[in-house]
């Protein structure tokens, strides 16, 4: 019966992952959104949004990422990004979303999970 969980409560899941392939812009944003929207149903602690294979990263790109954040915040979690390539990690450096998302920068470097 440990698998009970009492109604009203919510099961929260340690860690998630989403990888995303392809540009993270104004015409993939919609698609990639859909995706971070069951990731974050499942109220993980840790969200890892592997960016190994996206090339570039716009503003509407950038903003899909910030509100994914805002919104694991407000439910307790947090959101790492993994492996942004160098143009991608310099438009988030620019956009200064590497003050506010942490960004691991190799898949040797573990995310960090709140207890």
């Amino acid at each position: 019966m440990d698998d009970v969980v009492p109604a009203g409560a919510t099961q929260v899941v340690p860690l998630v992952e989403v990888q995303v392939r392809g540009d993270l812009d104004a015409r993939s944003a919609p698609s990639v959104h859909d995706v971070l929207e069951e990731a974050l149903a499942l109220h993980p602690r840790q969200l890892v949004i592997d960016l190994a294979d996206c090339e570039l990263i716009d503003a509407a790109g950038i903003l899909l990422l910030l509100d994914t954040h805002r919104r694991a915040m407000r439910d307790g979690g947090t959101v790492a990004l993994r492996s942004p390539s160098a143009r991608a990690r310099r438009n988030l450096k620019l956009a200064r979303v590497d003050r506010v998302l942490q960004v691991l920068t190799s898949d040797s470097e573990p995310p960090r999970v709140t207890p």
